[in-house]
């Protein structure tokens, strides 16, 4: 049996995998702590065999908020966490960290694309991960997965803005763009694998189909049974206007197919497109 240790008590994506496990409880055993204050620290680690770690924080105004925070937190933190991990025995550390290690708003993300983060996330992430993937050994795996935007029934973020936006507007723009995302199951078996097999790296999970944002509100209307009108009337307009927002929506952010080496014949994609919005809209 596989003991896992979750850290971040109340995050989406350690709440979604407890569940995603839980229908195997003779193979999987998941505990979850908080990493709040200090009493984690009394905790031994030595009896798990993988420490999934994705408490952070993020989707914050970083005009608003101290930047010193993020390196606190999405640093400084994981890093005692994944050094207590190896201290005590533990053979694997999943660290969670993001796209945004990148700084890019638009275009094709490939294996020798440089990592070059424009906000305070990003370069806490990145700088998080080159001080614990120095921890690496022979008996201490490592993996960091930076997924792209991650959606499903239950998620804060983009998704959940553009399922908003598509209940009250009649009209959308129809415009062909390219996204990489990931349905919160296909996340879910991904990790799983991970935790199956440990493998020291940068780990890159995505959907099989890149997703036209278009064609994503067209499905979440047909979810809701909402008639919404596509034109093409806005689209010369939008294309002109280089504004963060529009590029977010509209624009192109893909990774590669060919970047995830290790999983890239992996099996992880259980849920296709046209159901994930189904089920997140359920």
């Amino acid at each position: 049996m596989k003991k896992i240790l979750i850290t971040g008590e109340n995050s989406y994506i350690g709440n979604s995998f407890e569940m995603w496990l839980a229908k195997d409880t003779h193979c999987y055993k998941v505990e979850k702590i908080s990493v709040r204050g200090d009493s984690w620290k009394e905790i031994d680690f030595s009896s798990y065999d993988t420490v999934l770690h994705v408490a952070g924080i993020a989707h914050l105004n970083e005009r608003k908020v101290d930047k010193n925070l993020y390196y606190k937190v999405n640093r400084d933190l994981a890093y005692e966490i994944a050094n207590k991990a190896k201290t005590e025995g533990v053979e694997h550390f999943i660290f969670f960290s993001s796209m945004s290690v990148y700084g890019k708003d638009t275009g094709i993300i490939d294996k020798d694309t440089v990592t070059k983060p424009k906000s305070h996330y990003g370069k806490s992430k990145l700088e998080a991960e080159r001080l614990i993937r120095e921890l690496e050994d022979p008996q201490y795996k490592v993996s960091v997965i930076r997924p792209p935007m991650i959606y499903g029934r239950g998620c804060n973020g983009n998704y959940a803005k553009l399922s908003s936006l598509t209940r009250i507007t009649l009209v959308f723009p129809d415009i062909k763009n390219e996204r990489s995302m990931i349905y919160i199951d296909n996340l879910n078996e991904y990790i799983k694998s991970l935790v199956d097999n440990p493998i020291n790296g940068l780990f890159f999970p995505q959907d099989r189909e890149y997703v036209c944002t278009s064609e994503m509100v067209k499905e979440i209307a047909k979810s809701i049974d909402k008639r919404i009108w596509m034109t093409k009337v806005f689209n010369s307009f939008l294309k002109n206007i280089k504004t963060d927002l529009t590029r977010k929506i509209f624009g192109d952010l893909v990774y590669s197919k060919e970047i995830d080496v290790n999983y890239r014949h992996k099996s992880y994609n259980l849920v296709d497109f046209k159901e994930s919005i189904r089920l997140t809209e359920e």
